[in-house]
């Protein structure tokens, strides 16, 4: 009997795929095969493959290859390769047998947590088989566009992602060693599939990319000419000995644009906007390494960052990023210069002519026509019912309100910039200002704001409609940043807790409000502050606990949406030397059995659940409110709720008592708890499936009840949609008794997906697809910064999101696999300005400096490898890894410097100090340059810069 027959009987048999597994390999023993060979795997999959003709679409199926698999009866590679031959058949041509087939590959794929080159594609695969495997999954691609849709099978996702990984594993190597011939056909597949408009923007980055490898090769004229020009350069680089980039007259837009979105994209964190010393800091260390006269860098600086504003307008980029960016240009980045040049004058690095210096910059914004597009932000829409002409008012002009703001920081006459802007010669008043001298009041804006938003407490939608008005007028942004950081951080009684709860409020309906504050001042101090009051917080002193309790409410749904905003789950804050840990603020899902409470929670959780869940219940007095602390509550009510739940399902509990109980939860006085408790039935649900009817009904009540929190909405959104499924017909037979097509309306309604009439974008078929490979984010993001750069923008990079979806290792990877791309373009100088950006940005987050594993796990690799290149290619790559090496280092210890001498700083915050690391480099290249000749030629080219020399001579004690 042979495997096709075996498998097809088994099929037809109803046989599981695990006992196929097992009688495939009995059948293999029986035949003398104790291994399965390459033979035999294909023999395995195709005969797996040819049954989805007569039965298309059948999960059966494909269990049978998800076994074969998991048991090494069948590797991945061979999978793939076998099924994208397969899939050129038209008897395949089903949505869902493509769909289920590329499902297979990518579910193990992502499973291994492996990259695809080593996963999908193995080690030892030739250039051309890997190129013809390539070129299936094109014609796979094509194929999925043609198909018709499928409202459960999401095949030209599947197909994409499948595209993507393969392309990924080529490298220009690869592309060299084929023919001429085979380059054209491959290079006409790709051009031909770049004509379908509908492409998912991943695939088609891939495809350009690969178009563009392929059209290299086939210009042998065009590619001759580059590489001897490229090598002129190299030869002329060699001669000066310059290894750190071009002389100090060049424009660098690209630095500077991705210093400043930094700023903005970090703005809670350390070095972010908020963060004015350690923002500071960074201006003098990117001054000392630009080595620009403070003409050129007042200038590049002030374009880079109107260049951020006049980007952000674009279709393509969204409202709150362009009030953000201009919020921060025009509020903030005056107060920063002002810091960097009391500093640079202090520390000998600005003679007397720093005001010409800016005024030179500002007359070079006037010759650029960039000022006017910044007028095209478009004001963010208003929440609290004002009039249609107030919804339509737009902020000042941007050229007014920037001169306005860097005349009153001192960094420019006021004389020269109403020469610049005669409308500032006319007492130019901003619009809050100009509104509370109407208000009679004679006071600063501070006071102003501060009566109106913190004092007079009663009107909170008086009070959300002057926040908005505000956030229109960047020029008070920092008076309101400070009222409200002033009242978080006086908090002394808990009397406090009614004016707080009122800007809480404020804050949470105003949506741009605390992304503007966060430019403004350190919003993890703010937050501190409020956690501490939350902590200590109890109501045995205050005359009405129900109204204090519920005004406290309102703080903790505060910081529960920031901590979870900013990723600050596993964060200590601190004030002073009180240590905090955000712990009792998360929502806490853990449900505890009443045994395993102890002291003060097992007495509370007592006292609450007689007074939630008993039939002789009173209701909640206070008393209980009084003797509980609010942390204790928030962690015992999703306790609470599965104890009711449990007694309920084992009939002990009459369910009117149970939603009875509930409903104390629709009011202000209990449902700020609702977060964990909310996350613990979704937990469930997601555990036991729609067994778990009651667990569902209460969700749905608290969530579709008209009192339940926007923020606790907003926290549980995400959650609701990767679990509840879409509400087609076909599928809601799966979900039981209860709809949960509201709970997904108001989840999607939350997060603004959903509209009157209809999704505000058009939403996912189904939320149980997988999305883009993991690592298609950190390679868009690095190429879309080089785009960038090359079109002469601003460009910028997330660097901290970027590591959430891949690791430092794999992020590496990407990193030098563009960077030689771009470097093999002649775009040497753009990837070296990104490279040493990226190694030597300060983050303080989760995940490690990223320059030590540069230079001490992944270079050394780099340059052994480098030795088997193409001579063309191996001078690209030491030239590439010199200038990163040395800007980098280079950088790292103008950071140090700037640190000590600014914030006082000893501590390295790149995991290593920059003369540790330039000498560990040095002994790592030392070992290597024995019988291997990139090594040396690094060693040779770094040891020829005086520069690099001067300021890491332990780099030449090691050589």
């Amino acid at each position: 009997m042979s495997v096709s027959e075996l498998t097809r009987n088994a099929f037809h048999s109803g046989i599981s795929a695990k006992k196929w597994a097992s009688l495939c390999k009995l059948l293999l023993t029986n035949n003398g095969i104790h291994a399965a060979t390459e033979d035999v795997q294909t023999d395995i999959s195709n005969s797996v493959l040819v049954l989805f003709r007569n039965y298309p679409g059948d999960p059966a199926l494909q269990g049978y290859l998800r076994c074969a698999i998991k048991d090494n009866l069948l590797t991945l590679p061979k999978f793939v390769t076998t099924f994208l031959s397969a899939a050129q058949s038209p008897d395949l041509h089903n949505t869902a047998t493509l769909d289920m087939l590329c499902r297979v590959a990518l579910d193990v794929h992502y499973a291994t947590g492996l990259p695809a080159l080593g996963s999908i594609v193995p080690y030892s695969e030739t250039p051309a088989d890997l190129l013809g495997t390539v070129q299936n999954a094109i014609s796979l691609l094509r194929t999925a566009h043609h198909l018709p849709p499928s409202h459960f099978h999401q095949l030209i996702t599947s197909a994409s992602e499948l595209l993507t990984l393969l392309i990924s594993c080529v490298s220009p190597a690869d592309i060299s060693q084929i023919s001429t011939a085979q380059a054209m056909v491959y290079c006409a597949e790709a051009n031909d599939i770049l004509q379908i408009q509908s492409l998912l923007p991943a695939v088609k980055q891939e495809l350009e990319t690969f178009a563009l490898s392929l059209s290299l090769l086939l210009g042998d004229d065009a590619k001759a000419a580059r590489e001897a020009q490229m090598m002129h350069t190299l030869q002329l680089a060699y001669s000066k000995g310059d290894i750190m980039g071009p002389s100090s007259d060049t424009a660098d837009l690209v630095t500077c644009g991705l210093v400043l979105h930094s700023f903005i994209l970090n703005r809670a964190g350390d070095f972010g906007a908020g963060d004015g010393t350690h923002a500071a800091a960074v201006l003098v260390t990117l001054f000392r390494c630009l080595s620009w006269p403070p003409t050129v860098f007042f200038s590049q600086l002030l374009l880079a960052a109107v260049s951020c504003v006049a980007q952000s307008t674009s279709p393509s980029s969204s409202s709150t990023s362009s009030i953000i960016l201009r919020a921060f240009v025009v509020g903030r980045l005056p107060v920063l210069l002002g810091m960097f040049r009391k500093i640079a004058e202090s520390e000998g690095l600005l003679d007397g002519g720093w005001h010409v210096a800016i005024q030179y910059g500002l007359m070079n914004l006037l010759r650029v026509n960039l000022l006017e597009k910044c007028d095209n932000v478009q004001a963010f829409p208003s929440t609290s019912g004002e009039s249609g002409a107030e919804k339509a008012l737009h902020p000042a002009p941007f050229a007014l309100e920037f001169l306005h703001q860097m005349a009153i920081t001192d960094l420019v006459d006021a004389s020269f910039a109403a020469t610049i802007n005669p409308t500032l010669s006319n007492n130019f008043t901003p619009r809050i200002t100009t509104e509370a001298r109407d208000a009679s009041m004679d006071v600063a804006l501070q006071s102003y704001l501060e009566a109106k938003l913190i004092l007079d407490n009663t009107d909170i939608e008086e009070a959300v409609s002057l926040a908005e008005r505000v956030c229109r007028d960047a020029c008070s942004h920092g008076d309101f940043a400070a009222v409200v950081h002033k009242r978080f951080t006086s908090l002394s009684q808990p009397s406090d807790v009614e004016s707080l709860s009122h800007i809480c409020k404020v804050l949470c309906r105003c949506e741009p409000a605390v992304d503007i504050i966060s430019i403004h001042v350190c919003l993890r101090e703010l937050l501190a502050s409020a956690l501490a009051f939350v902590e200590d917080y109890d109501c045995e002193t205050v005359g009405d606990p129900q109204t204090a309790v519920s005004h406290l409410g309102d703080v903790v749904l505060f910081l529960q949406e920031m901590v979870a905003r900013h990723n600050w789950t596993r964060t200590n804050a601190s004030i002073g030397d009180h240590k905090l840990n955000v712990d009792f603020i998360l929502p806490v899902a853990t449900v505890y059995q009443v045994h395993e409470l102890q002291d003060e929670a097992a007495a509370d959780f007592q006292a609450w659940n007689k007074a939630l869940f008993d039939k002789n219940s009173e209701g909640i007095e206070d008393s209980i409110l009084r003797n509980t602390r609010p942390k204790t509550l928030l962690r015992i009510t999703a306790s609470l709720f599965a104890h009711a739940i449990s007694l309920c399902l084992e009939r002990k509990m009459e369910k009117d008592v149970l939603v009875n109980g509930i409903q104390y939860f629709f009011g202000n006085l209990l449902n700020w708890t609702l977060a964990g408790t909310v996350r613990w039935l979704l937990t469930e649900i997601r555990q036991k499936g729609y067994n778990a009817p009651v667990h569902l009904e209460v969700l749905q009540t608290l969530l579709l009840s008209p009192s339940c929190p926007h923020a606790i909405l907003r926290l549980s959104a995400p959650s609701i949609l990767r679990l509840l499924p879409s509400t087609h017909k076909q599928e809601r037979s799966r979900t039981g008794p209860v709809d949960p097509s509201p709970i997904r309306r108001i989840a999607l309604r939350t997060l603004g997906l959903l509209v009157e009439g209809g999704y505000a974008s058009q939403p996912p078929l189904s939320l149980n697809n997988q999305g883009s490979p993991k690592v298609d984010h950190a390679t868009h993001a690095v190429r879309n910064a080089l785009a960038a750069a090359r079109g002469g923008k601003a460009p910028a990079l997330d660097l901290d999101r970027c590591l959430l979806a891949v690791t430092p290792a794999r992020f590496l990877y990407v990193l030098w696999r563009e960077l030689t791309v771009a470097a093999t373009m002649g775009e040497m100088e753009a990837a070296r300005r990104l490279a040493s950006f990226i190694l030597t940005t300060p983050r303080h987050s989760h995940s490690p400096p990223l320059l030590p594993i540069f230079l001490h796990a992944y270079l050394p690799g780099i340059v052994t490898g480098a030795d088997s290149l193409p001579p063309s290619e191996q001078a690209i790559t030491v030239e590439l890894v010199v200038s990163v090496a040395a800007s980098a280092l280079t950088a790292a210890l103008y950071l140090e410097r700037a640190l000590l001498t600014v914030c006082n700083e000893k501590t390295s915050v790149l995991g290593q100090s920059a003369a540790a690391m330039a000498r560990n480099l040095g002994s790592e290249l030392r070992s290597m340059a024995r019988g291997h000749n990139s090594s040396s030629a690094i060693v040779q080219r770094l040891a020829s810069s005086p520069a690099f020399v001067a300021n890491f001579p332990t780099f030449m004690a090691e050589l």
